[in-house]
């Protein structure tokens, strides 16, 4: 008896998944555990595991964007046939359209949901768009694409996303490949086959697909920054104190915390006194949320990921310094779960590592705050006339002042930055 193969439903705020790759060829045998494709959903990558035992057939080509529930494919008895699959599915169909006058037409358009969505945001009518996705399925690359005016190109070879970042890193055209795969496809062991592009004197460009995360990264900022009212502040906090306290504490403490551990620290406890930074606007109302979960910005080749700290303000400073690292690990080797990265109302973002001293942050979408955090630098400060030296950051908060305006924003970075200078604090 034919199983159905289904896009999962992962975390309670996903709204499409993009089969990036499959990771079986059609026929092959599968049992329960094997991993069938690599899905990116608006939060992470994952690996799809068969819940049954049979043959795979796929319904679906690899680089369809379809919705939680979708059938994308089949496990099969040996010399079962497929069972005819609808063209479209309730999930990924929208309400009729209307003509001008008002009146309703048969005709559905067969386009994902994120793609209707990024069309909205856009002011494009996704109706005079041209699908390239799996049955001339519109995507939220052909809305991208639309938006800003290219010259004609010619259509690549099939291949998924993976595969042609693998190729892009390799060096590899995928033009003078022949793919061995179904129809044609380019599979990786092609590209691994495959001689590298001799290397030219002149200037070549890079063209990277804003697909996967990347193109997930892209649309949320450009939402962000579209549907709030940011605005950025900051100021310097006096780290000497913090400092000091770091290196006592690595005389008695095994897992010392990291300066952004007390920032982190002092930023969730500085929420219990700012609570409207601690919100979402929603409805056309600002919601102030009862737990304070804070979530850390962690940089990966790819993007960005914010694992999150659940109820932050009430993890001592020893257990959040040990759930930092194991978050910022699991992070940088793919581990982490969907769980993991959901449930923010405050981010932490840090580019002191990289020789920034102060930057703008963007609020994740679905917060109204987000602290940006500069290098630990010297300083000078000044008793009577006599310069003493000193360590400082620079602290910047970018907010939605919808919800929040600049005074209380100020207080909040205030509160932050007196934490900091007073880290005793921190430890209670």
């Amino acid at each position: 008896m034919a199983v159905e193969v289904l896009i999962p439903k992962l975390g309670l705020t996903m709204e499409y998944g993009l089969i990036e790759e499959w990771l079986v060829a059609p026929g092959t045998p599968v049992k329960p555990g094997d991993p069938l494709l690599r899905l990116a959903t608006d939060k992470v990558d994952v690996e799809v595991e068969a819940e049954a035992s049979g043959l795979f057939h796929p319904a679906v080509e690899s680089g369809a964007e379809l919705p939680p529930g979708a059938l994308i494919g089949w496990l099969l008895e040996a010399g079962e046939a497929p069972p005819g699959a609808p063209s479209t599915t309730p999930a990924e169909t929208p309400p009729e359209a209307q003509t001008a006058e008002g009146a309703q037409t048969t005709q559905r358009l067969f386009s994902s949901p994120n793609a209707r969505r990024v069309a909205r945001d856009h002011g494009i009518d996704i109706t005079q768009l041209t699908g390239t996705g799996p049955n001339g399925r519109i995507i939220t690359a052909d809305v991208l694409d639309a938006t800003t005016p290219q010259q004609p190109a010619p259509r690549p070879k099939l291949a998924s996303p993976l595969v042609r970042r693998h190729a892009s890193m390799a060096g590899v055209d995928l033009t003078t490949i022949t793919g061995t795969g179904p129809g044609g496809k380019i599979l990786r062991s092609d590209v691994a086959a495959a001689r590298p592009v001799p290397s030219e004197p002149e200037t070549t460009t890079q063209v990277i697909p804003l697909t996967g995360m990347r193109g997930v990264i892209a649309t949320r900022m450009h939402a962000s920054l579209q549907e709030m009212a940011q605005l950025t502040l900051g100021t310097e906090a006096t780290m000497d104190a913090a400092v000091a306290l770091r290196a006592e504490l690595k005389q008695h403490w095994q897992n010392v915390p990291t300066i952004t551990d007390l920032i982190v620290r002092a930023a969730a406890l500085a929420l219990r006194e700012h609570p409207r930074l601690n919100a979402s606007v929603t409805d056309q109302a600002i919601h102030v949320h009862q737990d304070i979960n804070v979530g850390l910005a962690v940089a990966l080749e790819e993007g960005l990921l914010v694992p999150v700290l659940k109820r932050a303000d009430q993890l001592p400073l020893s257990e959040l310094s040990k759930e930092t690292r194991r978050l910022a690990q699991a992070a940088r080797t793919n581990k982490l779960t969907l769980p993991e990265l959901e449930g923010g109302t405050f981010t932490v973002s840090t580019l002191g590592s990289y020789g920034i001293d102060f930057f703008t942050p963007v609020i994740t979408p679905g917060q109204v705050a987000i602290l940006g955090v500069g290098r630990l630098r010297d300083s000078v400060r000044w008793e009577a006339d006599t310069p003493v030296k000193t360590q400082v950051l620079t602290l910047s908060i970018t907010f939605d002042h919808r919800a929040v305006d600049g005074a209380p924003a100020a207080d909040y970075l205030h509160s932050v930055a007196t934490r900091l200078a007073k880290p005793l604090t921190l430890l209670s």
